[in-house]
């Protein structure tokens, strides 16, 4: 299988790659907590031009993974975002880390951690707030992360860890 992860442009293309793999893994992360019909509601709420808007904020950057070109996985990063707690003068970047249970790999997984991580170098602090029972939770841990604080994630609210990197230390 060939992996690749790139830098994705807010382009009507990149939001429909992207929207496919929100779609699919809502559903895989939440298809055990919350009903179908609530998931369902919040899929059809998502609007491609507002994300296309967001994408194109030059604080954010969209990295898409794709597996013999199918998109596969993907990461948000987004400059001074910061969480509650952080240290006045501390650059901190969020991210989001997600890719599609069928394709999780320890390819996948380096292959988006790799050009994630080359993007954030510019910052202090990353961190992502992560479902609990999400399985790419103890990848993160593994690649530095630290849990900071008990959390709950959006868009329904579910058991999350709030997890942060010191970029000078890794």
């Amino acid at each position: 299988m060939n992996i690749i992860s790139k830098f994705t442009v807010g382009s009507e293309e990149g939001i429909s790659d992207l929207i496919a793999i929100i779609d699919s893994s809502v559903n895989a992360l939440h298809k055990d907590f919350i009903a179908e019909e609530d998931i369902k509601k919040y899929q059809n709420e998502i609007d491609p031009r507002k994300m296309i808007n967001d994408l194109n904020d030059l604080s954010n950057q969209l990295i898409m993974t794709y597996a013999d070109q199918q998109p596969v996985g993907y990461s948000i990063i987004k400059s001074g975002s910061g969480y509650p707690g952080i240290p006045d003068g501390i650059r901190a970047t969020e991210i989001s880390f997600v890719i599609l249970p069928k394709f999780d790999s320890p390819e996948t997984r380096q292959s988006l951690w790799k050009k994630c991580r080359s993007a954030v170098s510019f910052t202090d602090v990353i961190w992502i707030n992560m479902l609990v029972h999400d399985p790419l939770i103890e990848f993160l841990k593994e690649s530095g992360f630290t849990p900071i604080s008990d959390s709950q994630a959006e868009p329904f609210l579910l058991p999350s860890q709030i997890l942060k990197m010191d970029i000078q230390k890794n």
